[in-house]
């Protein structure tokens, strides 16, 4: 008997696979989005070598001491490059910090792009080079698998396989590693992370070191996702949520505390949230609204979105 709580779909039979192949990824993964918001992803084409060199490097990198690490924090960035420290970011709901600190990989511009001058550069470490150049190529796999999902994406919603591209080209992805350590006392009311919804079109999670990620189904049950090996996690961020009228659901997720046996084991977790170039029109797309399923947003840009939530979150005043 299965213990799957999302469904598991092949992105090679999308993105390799014939006319009834590619119908059945595109039936499959519209459902999931639309009655989950989460699906399990495998045969994404990242190469699980480069994840563990992004892993291990990761955990090299969260192993330098603490006043080493804060050399790679930078001032006025909102956490959107390099080390954000132990305890700055909060669920928008909760004023108590998550149990974490992370580092964060964005956007490099390599076509001429007049884009790119919305971008800081990203951080290198000088201690452990690999941890900033694997990054960068695993971000560059994260995109193409995420823009193979949203071509699937547009199909369901009938807008065309193309529709996200521009959208998406250059666009303010961020990859991070967030580092959950040991739990060495009673926790102060916080979790790992505590429940929250996702800001971005989608994220791509390549399975945690530990457990503890649940999502929160329609029943108001907390469920345990489990990957399996070379399994990729998708779920609907808030923007395509948004953009849909609430017909793809961005559901709520927390990462919890293991038993207090396993306190003494950190989480290292690496999730990619895949965003548009801040310019894009998050306006309810009008086929999402009907009589039964009214306008529930106003009109607003990618770009204006994030920076609301971002100071929701405790990462931009």
């Amino acid at each position: 008997m299965s213990t799957r709580v999302i469904p598991l779909v092949d992105l090679s039979k999308f993105v390799q696979g014939n006319e009834t192949e590619r119908a059945a990824f595109v039936e499959k993964l519209g459902k999931a989005f639309h009655e989950i918001g989460f699906v399990g992803v495998i045969n994404h084409g990242i190469p699980k070598s480069l994840i563990e060199e992004f892993y291990n490097t990761s955990k090299s990198f969260f192993g330098l001491p603490v006043d080493v690490k804060r050399n790679y924090e930078v001032p006025g960035l909102a956490g959107q490059r390099g080390y954000t420290s132990f305890g700055k970011e909060h669920a928008k709901q909760s004023e108590v910090a998550d149990l974490k600190e992370f580092f964060q990989i964005g956007q490099t511009v390599l076509d001429g792009d007049q884009i790119k001058s919305q971008y800081p550069d990203n951080v290198m470490v000088k201690e452990e080079p690999r941890f900033g150049e694997s990054g960068n190529e695993l971000y560059a796999a994260f995109e193409k698998a995420g823009g193979a999902l949203l071509k699937a994406i547009a199909i369901y919603l009938d807008l065309g396989e193309d529709y996200f591209d521009s959208k998406i080209h250059n666009g303010n992805s961020i990859l991070r590693a967030i580092h959950y350590p040991p739990i060495s006392k009673e926790p102060d009311s916080a979790i790992r992370a505590e429940q929250h919804e996702d800001i971005n079109l989608i994220t791509l999670l390549v399975g945690a070191s530990a457990g503890g990620l649940q999502l929160l189904n329609m029943e108001n049950e907390w469920l345990d996702i489990q990957p399996e090996d070379d399994e990729i996690v998708i779920n609907v961020g808030d923007m395509l949520q948004r953009l849909t009228n609430n017909y793809l659901k961005s559901t709520t997720h927390r990462v919890v505390n293991p038993p207090r046996e396993m306190w003494h084991l950190p989480r290292l977790s690496i999730p990619f949230f895949l965003h548009p170039r801040s310019s894009m029109d998050l306006t309810c797309l009008e086929k999402c609204v009907t009589t039964e399923t009214p306008l529930a947003y106003e009109p607003i840009t990618a770009g204006e979105y994030l920076d609301e939530r971002l100071r929701e979150i405790g990462l931009k005043k």
